[in-house]
């Protein structure tokens, strides 16, 4: 069946037109007159009707055209967006890579001094075990050498003794911060003893500063969370305030205070009395790559890693503020475990 055609149908009404008007032009004046009108009417409507279908084609070519332009800059927007998400993520990975750097090599460094004493008072036991082995050997050991030799033996195990177990201490914390760090296990722990080891192991970076650390954090707190992702929330807000709150030499307090919040919640609260920041930039610092100390040791990651890891494993949430008088203060809420968190699903 043939389909309807508008120019062929209008082509014919205008014959038709023209022959009604052939037909009465022996009619009188205004007859025909009125007819012709009629007829030239038609005929410019037709004109501009297929004007306007020409434009119209034209504009729709044209819209093709841009939506073909539009979705292939849609598509290469959305691979953009892709690829910055990609590289930020492996920024945010590297940013936590190297702050566990400078964990390993603060450590590493507080390591050196109880395994350097050790391994001089060993020295020293040796040499004197020698000289002793010589005394022996000569079968002339007064009862004086016999008691000095025992009395470097006392001093020198108990000094090898007490700095061994510090650098077991330091490789102990370290141990359990560094695993949870670079893995994202969920276990139970408790609460206090967990903060205490993240300080422990910040120890060379706060001892280097010079800052007081206060805790306050009540025995038993038992959470079944990610403690990796609390340690580096808590090692971030101590290096933030070691890069951005003081300046150099400047002395200064850093507290942590826990408190419950019910039966399954605690507040835990980070406070310096540094120079506190300012309120323009309260808004943006747990923005990615915003920084006031770009170039300095500042690359604007670490308290947009501590937004995300609040509000993303451990489920809670954060907010800072900055008082008048100065410091900086950071209060996390977080569940004592994630599931329980109504904000989760």
């Amino acid at each position: 069946m043939n389909g309807f055609n508008l120019f062929d149908a209008e082509e014919k009404s205008l014959e038709q037109a023209e022959d009604l008007r052939r037909q009465l032009e022996q009619a009188p004046a205004p007859v025909r007159d009125g007819i012709s009108s009629l007829v030239e009417a038609y005929r410019r409507s037709v004109r501009e009707q297929r004007r306007l279908v020409r434009v119209s084609d034209r504009l729709q070519a044209q819209l093709a055209t841009v939506n073909q332009e539009l979705g292939k800059r849609k598509a290469e927007a959305e691979d953009a967006l892709e690829d910055l998400k990609a590289a930020q993520e492996s920024l945010v990975q590297a940013e936590k890579l190297a702050s566990l750097g400078a964990l390993v090599g603060g450590v590493a460094h507080e390591i050196n001094t109880p395994v350097g004493i050790a391994l001089s008072c060993a020295s020293h036991l040796a040499d004197s075990t020698g000289a002793m082995r010589k005394l022996f050997e000569a079968d002339d050991i007064s009862v004086e050498d016999f008691e000095r030799f025992m009395d470097t033996v006392k001093d020198t195990t108990g000094l090898i003794l007490t700095n061994v177990e510090r650098a077991a201490e330091l490789i102990r914390s370290f141990k359990q911060v560094a695993v949870d760090r670079t893995s994202s296990e969920r276990r139970r722990f408790d609460l206090a003893t967990y903060i205490r080891e993240t300080l422990f192991s910040l120890g060379p970076h706060l001892r280097q500063a010079g800052h007081t650390v206060r805790l306050d954090c009540p025995e038993g707190i038992v959470m079944d969370s990610y403690p990796g992702a609390l340690s580096q929330v808590l090692g971030n807000f101590v290096m933030n305030s070691l890069v951005h709150g003081y300046e150099p030499g400047e002395l200064g307090t850093l507290s942590m205070t826990v408190e419950r919040e019910g039966a399954d919640q605690v507040r835990l609260t980070y406070a310096d009395d540094g120079k506190g920041i300012p309120e323009d930039n309260l808004g943006r610092i747990f923005d990615p790559f915003f920084t006031t100390r770009r170039g300095s040791g500042g690359s604007g990651l670490g308290l947009h890693i501590v937004y995300n890891l609040v509000t993303g494993p451990l489920g809670g949430s954060v907010a800072a503020e900055s008082p008048p008088g100065g410091g900086t203060r950071f209060t996390v809420q977080l569940p004592l475990s994630p599931w329980s968190a109504s904000a989760l699903s």
